[in-house]
């Protein structure tokens, strides 16, 4: 089965060799037909702690690395 890659915005770089990502997605509200948007926040893992709040990232799933950190950042060449 594919990994899934989403893409998204670094909003904290606190942790080390961990960046919060927040993924955002659109659609049509099934009533009114008007675009939604809603995000959710992810904890990916970055080894290099290369990435710094505001940057565009691309995130892949992986194995689980923590409690709650399932997913590594990946660069956008890979992609």
């Amino acid at each position: 089965m594919p990994k899934r890659i989403l893409q998204g915005v670094v909003v904290s770089d606190k942790n080390d060799k961990t960046v919060v990502v927040r993924v955002e997605r659109r659609f049509a509200h099934p009533m009114f037909q008007k675009t939604v948007r809603r995000s959710k926040k992810y904890k990916a893992h970055d080894e290099s702690n290369a990435h710094k709040v505001g940057d565009n990232v691309f995130i892949q799933e992986c194995a689980p690395i923590s409690k709650d950190k399932c997913w590594s950042v990946i660069s956008a060449d890979q992609v």
